[in-house]
């Protein structure tokens, strides 16, 4: 299985379906509060504002996968779910992140930011591609009901050698940033 089996391919060379891109926040600003709480010794309230914020990025980026559903793209405009439909992903389409089962490549995040010109929203990517704000959601769209989330197996040799060709990068930089999925030993 791949991620791209979920995209229809064209008809009479056009396009019949979309791929989409996310990167939201609600920690922006939060960092340097938090500071100020720690330095005033409030560390409970610096806690509950990481927490705060983590949650609130987490329900804008559900947010706008609705709104793109129903909304923006429409394939389900009449969709009407329960809490517990959401948390069961009983929705069409699906929303994986660079760094995750689905997609673990976490240096896609670099092709998201350039796409979406997120540092002009103030989103930024640490050098080990973290998100700043820590309190940040990025990923993809899918609207195909036949999506779903998977797990990429463990990765073999073959596979991160064709990778790094179509990357144009170095099957070492490859193997660290997949390390975790990978079906084989690093050599040295």
């Amino acid at each position: 299985m791949c991620m791209s089996d979920f995209i229809k391919p064209l008809e009479d060379g056009h396009p019949t379906d979309y791929l989409g891109l996310f990167a939201c926040s609600a920690g922006i600003g939060a960092e340097e509060y938090c500071k100020e709480l720690e330095k005033n010794h409030d560390d409970y309230a610096s806690i509950m504002v990481k927490a705060l914020a983590d949650r609130l990025a987490e329900a804008f980026a559900e947010y706008l996968h609705k709104q793109v559903r129903t909304e923006l793209w429409g394939y389900s405009k009449d969709e009407v779910l329960t809490e517990s439909d959401l948390l069961a992903v009983k929705y069409h389409g699906i929303r994986p992140a660079p760094g995750y089962p689905t997609q673990p490549d976490h240096t896609e995040k670099l092709t998201l930011w350039k796409l979406l010109q997120a540092t002009d929203c103030d989103l930024h990517l640490t050098e080990h591609l973290a998100m700043l704000p820590a309190a940040s959601v990025s990923g993809l769209y899918f609207a195909s009901s036949a999506s779903t989330y998977f797990a990429v197996g463990k990765i073999d040799k073959d596979q991160v050698l064709d990778y790094a060709t179509r990357k144009g990068m170095p099957v070492k930089e490859v193997e660290r940033w997949l390390s975790p999925s990978l079906g084989y030993e690093i050599e040295d």
